[in-house]
C-alpha cells in the first residue's frame, strides 16, 4: 500500500490529550498497511501569541526575524507527537522545514515552495518510521527560515504528498467536511461528499476557511486527492478531486462570504492609458492583492475606479493609493471597510441559465444593495454592506435549495 499524508490543524493538537488522539489516527493508518507522514500546525492560538509578541517588541518587526519567531510553534507539536508515538511503540522522527529542506523563495510571511528534498523522508519511511513534519515553514537558498502564510500547513501537506507521490492527503480539522455554506450561519447547510478542485479553489478564495487556496491549487496541479475530515469523529468527510459528470448535476455547490474586505474608490481619474498601471503597480510591489475591480464609463475625460482589498491591507493600501492619486491628478480617495463579499459557486452554472438573475432578485427582495459584481465561469461574487452578510447567505441558500442533494 502507498503513502498517506495526514495534516492536523491547531485545534487538533491543542493539548497533550488531543495530540494522543492524533497519534492514534496515525497508528491506525500505519496498521492498515500504509506508510504515514504527518504534518502539524502549532497549537491553537500559539501563532497568534507569537505574532503579538513580535509586535510588542517592535511596531514593524524585521520580516526575517518575524518568520523565525512565528515558525517555532510547530516545533513544539511535532516533537510532542513523535515523543507520544515512540512511547506507544511506534518509531517516529520529527523534522523541521529546514531539516528536510523545504526550499522556498525569500518572500517572508508568504513564501512559496519551489522544491522539496525528499531523501531524508524516504530514508525514514523505508525503516517503517512515522515521519512528522512541521507545516507552515520552509527555508530559502540562504538558509533563512520562511513561513508560507496563514493556513500554510495545508500547503505543506499537499506539497509533500505531491513530492512523494502519496496515495492521498487527509486534511483533519474541527469540521467533518466541506459544507454548502457556513453551518454557524445557516442551520440548513449540507455537507458535500465530493467537490471539484475548481469549486474548492473558488470557495477557499472567497471566504471558506476549510482549506488554504494555495493548497487546492497545488492539489489540482499534481492531481493529489484531498480528503477533508474531522479530527474528533470518524464520520463524514469530503473528497476534493477532479470534476466528474455527477458534479455537473449540481447547479451550485456552495455559498461563501468574506467580511475581511475593504472597498477603495479613486474618484475623478484622468481617463488615459497607463493610469490603471500607475495605481496598481505600487500595490503589487507591496504584495497587496487586489480582488474585484470596477471602472465607470468615462465622462468628459474622467472616470472613477473602485477595487477591493483585504481589510488587513486597507491602511497600507489607502496610504499608497492616496500618494498615487495625487501624482495622477485624481480628485480624492474614498475608503469603506463596512462591506462584505458574497459568492455563489458551482460547476453547474456553466450549463444553467438564469443563475445570476436569481441571485440578484433574491437579494433585491430583501432590499440588499449590490455595490460591485464580478463573475467567472463557476462563480458570481457581489460586494454588499457587511450588516447584511448573514441574511444574504441564508436567503441565497434557500433560494437555490442547497439543503437538498440533487439526484
Amino acid at each position: 500500500m502507498g503513502l498517506v499524508v495526514q495534516k492536523f490543524g491547531g485545534t487538533s493538537v491543542a493539548n497533550i490529550e488531543k495530540i494522543k488522539n492524533v497519534a492514534n489516527k496515525a497508528i491506525r493508518e500505519k496498521n492498515s498497511g500504509h506508510d504515514v507522514l504527518v504534518v502539524l500546525s502549532a497549537m491553537a492560538g500559539e501563532t497568534n501569541r507569537l505574532i503579538d509578541l513580535a509586535h510588542s517588541a517592535a511596531d514593524s518587526p524585521d520580516e526575517r526575524e518575524y518568520d523565525s519567531l512565528i515558525s517555532t510553534g510547530e516545533q513544539v507539536t511535532i516533537t510532542l507527537l513523535s515523543i507520544v508515538l515512540n512511547s506507544m511503540g511506534y518509531r517516529s522522527r520529527s523534522f523541521l522545514g529546514f531539516q528536510i529542506r523545504i526550499l522556498t523563495d525569500n518572500a517572508y510571511k508568504k513564501a512559496r515552495i519551489s522544491l522539496i528534498d525528499t531523501d531524508a523522508i524516504q530514508k525514514e519511511l523505508r525503516k517503517g518510521t512515522i515521519v512528522v513534519v512541521a507545516g507552515f515553514q520552509g527555508v530559502d537558498e540562504d538558509n533563512n527560515i520562511t513561513t508560507l502564510g496563514r493556513g500554510g500547513s495545508d500547503t505543506s501537506a499537499v506539497a509533500l504528498a505531491a513530492a512523494l507521490n502519496a496515495e492521498r492527503c487527509d486534511i483533519y480539522t474541527d469540521v467533518d467536511g466541506v459544507y454548502t455554506t457556513d453551518p454557524n450561519i445557516c442551520a440548513k447547510a449540507r455537507r458535500l461528499d465530493k467537490i471539484s478542485y475548481d469549486e474548492m479553489l473558488e470557495m477557499a478564495m472567497t471566504g471558506a476557511k476549510v482549506l488554504q487556496p494555495r493548497s487546492v491549487e497545488m492539489a489540482k496541479k499534481y492531481d493529489v486527492p484531498v480528503y477533508v475530515k474531522s479530527t474528533f469523529s470518524d464520520e463524514g468527510g469530503t473528497l476534493v478531486t477532479k470534476e466528474d459528470q455527477e458534479m455537473e448535476r449540481e447547479v451550485l455547490s456552495g455559498i461563501t462570504y468574506d467580511r475581511d474586505q475593504a472597498k477603495i474608490t479613486v474618484v475623478h481619474i484622468p481617463d488615459k492609458p497607463g493610469i490603471a498601471a500607475n495605481l496598481f503597480m505600487p500595490l503589487s510591489e507591496r504584495n497587496i492583492s487586489v480582488d474585484m475591480i470596477i471602472q465607470n464609463a468615462s465622462t468628459q475625460g474622467y472616470t472613477d475606479l473602485t477595487f477591493t482589498v483585504s481589510k488587513k491591507d486597507m491602511k497600507e493600501a489607502q496610504k499608497i493609493v492616496e500618494a498615487t492619486a495625487k501624482e495622477i491628478g485624481a480628485k480624492k480617495v474614498e475608503v469603506d471597510d463596512e462591506v462584505a463579499r458574497i459568492s455563489i459557486i458551482g460547476v453547474g452554472m456553466v450549463s444553467h441559465s438564469g443563475v445570476a438573475a436569481k441571485m440578484f432578485k433574491t437579494m433585491a427582495d430583501e432590499s440588499i444593495n449590490i455595490m460591485m459584481i464580478s463573475t467567472s465561469e463557476i462563480k458570481i461574487s457581489c460586494v454588499i454592506q457587511r450588516k447584511y452578510t448573514e441574511l444574504a447567505v441564508m436567503v441565497l441558500h434557500d433560494a437555490f435549495h442547497l439543503e437538498k442533494k440533487n439526484k
